[in-house]
Formats: structure tokens, sequence, C-alpha cells
């Protein structure tokens, strides 16, 4: 180690010049030096490895043992420090074999990954998708981890320090079964809070939402009847009973069996983002796949 903070990387470019060349002045027009300027460096890099690694020979230099020994690791390392430092190279979808991991809760699977699927499967085949639970306390350090390459949230309640893309903005609307009797027209107030709901909280257990916090405003209180954790319970539930419930637009847009109405109280919708972390902000690969989910939404 000690060695290596000796070293400079055009130290072992002379010496890859050199055991390639076998002469000095061919070395140094390759690297584009000049004929003294490689000789300093030839006597660091004797210093350093405490070998005279190259002798005088019949028409220029030849190889020590221990300069035999170099030659190939030392090729591999510069190629892969050429590697590194190249400019990324552009993605190509059709041979590309990555894996994505993606958190969304059951709406953005709806929503967002639904949509996209066809058009990622048809241009990246070899690509795989994993689609992880949504925790919205846990999104930034699996991002940061890199747990996660993408989530999917709304934007009021999404983690600071992650870059985000609005994707769309959700309304809400009034759903229930298609031959629900009392849907038949839009409900008054009245009628809509004698409704018994049922209501979809993340968390578990919740019996108030965005819905009650409007209809508070006017002194008003909904029958919430029945709390579950996920959408697509909710959608069973509607379809197949007299509940009623307030759904996110765009998931009961393409729902068979329900029956959708305007709501008769204006309930704030929500932005869905698109969110990941600046570790890879800048991959060709990981741009490619936010501009196909988000041409698809």
């Amino acid at each position: 180690m000690n060695n290596l903070r000796r070293l400079d990387l055009n130290l072992l470019l002379t010496l890859d010049a050199l055991l390639s060349e076998h002469n000095v002045t061919r070395a140094a027009a390759r690297l584009n030096f000049s004929q003294p300027a490689v000789s300093v460096h030839l006597a660091k890099l004797r210093e350093i490895f405490g070998d005279p690694l190259l002798l005088p020979g019949p028409r220029g230099v030849r190889p020590t043992a221990r300069a035999d020994e170099l030659r190939q690791p030392l090729r591999e390392a510069l190629e892969a420090l050429e590697q590194v430092v190249s400019p990324a190279q552009a993605f190509d979808p059709a041979t590309a074999t990555n894996i994505w991991r993606l958190a969304a809760t059951d709406y953005s699977e709806s929503t967002v990954l639904l949509p996209a699927l066809g058009t990622l499967r048809a241009a990246a085949p070899a690509t795989r998708l994993s689609v992880v639970e949504m925790k919205p306390t846990y999104i930034a350090k699996q991002a940061e981890r890199g747990d996660i390459d993408l989530a999917f949230h709304t934007s009021d309640e999404s983690p600071l320090g992650l870059h985000r893309r609005v994707l769309f903005t959700e309304r809400y609307v009034l759903a229930g079964r298609e031959n629900h009797p009392r849907l038949k027209r839009r409900p008054t107030l009245a009628q809509f809070c004698a409704f018994e709901h049922v209501i979809v909280s993340p968390d578990g257990g919740g019996f108030r939402g965005v819905t009650d916090e409007a209809l508070a405003q006017v002194g008003l209180v909904r029958h919430v009847v029945l709390s579950v954790p996920h959408f697509l319970f909710m959608l069973s539930v509607l379809a197949s009973t007299d509940l009623v419930a307030m759904v996110p637009e765009r998931l009961a847009r393409n729902m068979s069996g329900l029956r959708v109405v305007r709501p008769p109280v204006d309930v704030p919708g929500y932005e869905m983002g698109m969110l990941w972390h600046e570790r890879c902000h800048r991959d060709p690969a990981h741009r490619w796949l936010r501009e196909q989910i988000a041409s698809a939404v």
C-alpha cells in the first residue's frame, strides 16, 4: 500500500509502454513524452519496485524476470482503469439483461406498472422486473442502499432527498357496484353520508381519510363500516355488496362491474410521483426505464 501511494498513473503508463515497445525512444513517442522524461519515470519505477525492470539490449531494452511478471497484471489493471474512466456506454434495451426492483402499492401496480409493462417487455425482453411492497417509511433507505431502483408514492408524502418526477394528478370518484340501487344518479350530500362506505387504510385499521376531512369542514360525517389495507380487495367488496367507496379515478376507470359517479363533496386529489436516488440518476439504463414508465402513463 505504501508503494501504491508513491505511484502515479503516468508511471504505470510508462512501464506498460516500455514493456510493449522494448525501446525507450518508441515508448516516448507512443506516450507523447520526451525521451529524458521516460528515463526519469523508469528511474522512479526501479526505486519503487526495487528491481532494474529493463536492461540494455541489442536493439533497445529487455525486461527482467520481475518485469515479465508485471506485464500481464499491469495490462489488465490499466484496461480496468480505462473502463472506469470511459464515458458510460449507450443503453441498448434490446440486449439488456438488467433486473429492476420497483417499490409499489397495489394502486401504483395497476395505474403505473401495468400500463408500462407491455412496452418494457417488448423493448427489453431479456430484462426482469421485481415488484416489492412499498413501505413509505423505508423508501429513502432502500433507494440509498440500492435495494430498489424506483418507488411510486404521492408527492406530498415523498421523503426528502430523492429525485421525483410527477407522473400524473389523480382525483377521487364515488364508486359502487354496477346495479347499485342508490347510485343511478349523483347522490346528495345527505345521501352520500348515509351510504355504508369502505375505506383503504394502508397502515391498517383506519376509518378516516381525506374525504372525512373534507366533510368535517362542512360539519358532516359519513358512515364508514369497513377498513381494508388494499385497493384490490376494496374493488371486490364494491362489486359484490352495496357498500360504496371514494376511489382514485384511474383505478376505477377500466374496472368492469362498477358504477362511477361524481361525488357531492370536493375532495382534494394528489400527485403520483416516481422516486429514485442520486446514485442512479445519470445511469443510462435507469434513465431509459424512467422515460418508458413516464411515457406509458
